[in-house]
């Protein structure tokens, strides 16, 4: 039997280091494709983009193999260079014995993870800003979380 699989293209924006922020992502699972997105008054683009992956995993039904696609180093260098577990280890410290930005979020998106048979996560150039029929799945999570951003801020 074949696994079951599912892409999603996650992106997070933010106005500043702090203010009103948005995230987005397009999701393929079950031969169908999904947007979402939402936004927070006060947030960063950090928090954004590792809701964008909680969110997404969230909403990917239990027990795929799900590939995230992110331009967010910070989300897929954490991921892919298991920087959680040495977290975790030193009680939720960073190398500088400060506490880790945005535990909250890394505990819901590792529950997330647990959710699939695998989580594939894959770093892609972001904001290439491609229009028409090859737009990528990032472009458009971009223009997710743009939008829900300036909803967040009221415009």
């Amino acid at each position: 039997m074949p696994e079951p699989k599912a892409h999603a293209y996650t992106d997070g924006a933010s106005s500043g280091s702090r203010g009103p922020g948005g995230y987005g992502a397009v999701l393929t699972w079950k031969g169908k494709t999904e947007e979402i997105s939402g936004g927070e008054h006060n947030t960063t683009n950090q928090r954004m983009e590792v809701t964008a992956a909680c969110i997404a995993l969230e909403t990917i039904d239990e027990g795929h193999v799900v590939t995230i696609y992110s331009d967010s180093s910070y989300l897929v260098n954490c991921m892919k260079r298991d920087w959680h577990k040495k977290w975790r280890e030193n009680g939720w410290l960073n190398h500088l014995k400060e506490p880790v930005a945005n535990r909250d979020l890394w505990e819901r998106l590792l529950e997330a993870t647990r959710r699939h048979q695998e989580v594939r996560w894959r770093k892609v150039k972001g904001h290439s800003k491609t229009r028409g029929p090859h737009k990528t799945g990032n472009d458009r999570a971009d223009e997710l979380a743009v939008a829900a951003k300036k909803k967040a801020d009221g415009d």
